[in-house]
């Protein structure tokens, strides 16, 4: 028991360390964050609903893209390096090292949303309800479970380079297709059928909808169940090939 928490110990310290996850979930969202409340849609109507609205996109941008980017070039690192390899030579066991890595990305994806929250708060003013506060950051943390699951796809890859590529692209049409950067309503009906069907909308949805004072979607939890089924299935199936 204490090799598995001090491994998850020692995976928390890695991620810090890393300056994927510094810039992408940190710097970026929060410097989005800046740009869209105070420079660009600075005079909108609704202005405090939007800050608080565009605040719950930035967080959901933050943690899809720690789970994306972070942790699938995390996976594709240590198999290239031979680290993977060499844990599996140890008496350590593979599921624990496989658990430790997910308690190391759930507890950044718990700073980054507590951090973001905290941004919100400091450069808006931006004020909820202690219940809305909780519950939507509980959404946002829970939710981002398929994520992770795409993620470990990604980690599939047998290039770095590859893997940063690839993930890039997903984590940013992902984002921009799913509303957290301009509400679908703002987009061709073509686009806007797309997004309702893509799991970063209803990821954002979830917490757009929790700070309106309802619950998320009820469509939203199949679809978000669905795309983590089938990402983890895909990333089984071609570890299975690639052993074989």
């Amino acid at each position: 028991m204490n090799a598995i928490l001090t491994q998850c110990k020692y995976e928390v310290v890695r991620i810090f360390r890393n300056p994927y996850f510094v810039f992408w979930t940190l710097v970026m969202p929060i410097l989005f964050y800046f740009i869209f409340t105070n420079v660009v849609n600075s005079n909108t109507p609704f202005q405090e609903e939007w800050k608080a609205y565009y605040l719950m996109s930035m967080t959901a941008f933050s943690v899809m893209g720690s789970a994306i980017m972070n942790f699938g070039i995390r996976m594709v690192q240590e198999q290239t390096q031979g680290w993977a390899t060499f844990m599996k030579l140890t008496p350590f066991p593979n599921w624990a090292y496989f658990t430790s890595k997910m308690f190391g990305q759930l507890v950044m994806h718990l700073l980054s949303i507590v951090i973001v929250f905290l941004a919100g708060y400091l450069i808006n003013g931006v004020s909820l309800t202690a219940t809305q506060w909780l519950l939507s950051g509980l959404w946002i943390l829970l939710a981002s479970t398929p994520f992770l699951a795409l993620g470990s796809l990604i980690g599939t890859m047998k290039k770095v380079e590859t893997a940063s590529g690839v993930s890039n692209i997903i984590y940013l049409a992902l984002a921009i297709l799913g509303g957290m950067w301009m509400p679908i309503s703002t987009f061709p009906e073509f686009l806007k059928s797309v997004a309702e069907w893509l799991p970063s909308y209803h990821f954002g949805s979830g917490a757009w909808n929790i700070i309106l004072g309802d619950a998320p979607a009820w469509e939203s939890y199949p679809i978000l169940i669905g795309y983590l089924f089938v990402f983890i299935l895909l990333a089984v199936f071609i570890r299975s090939r690639q052993k074989a």
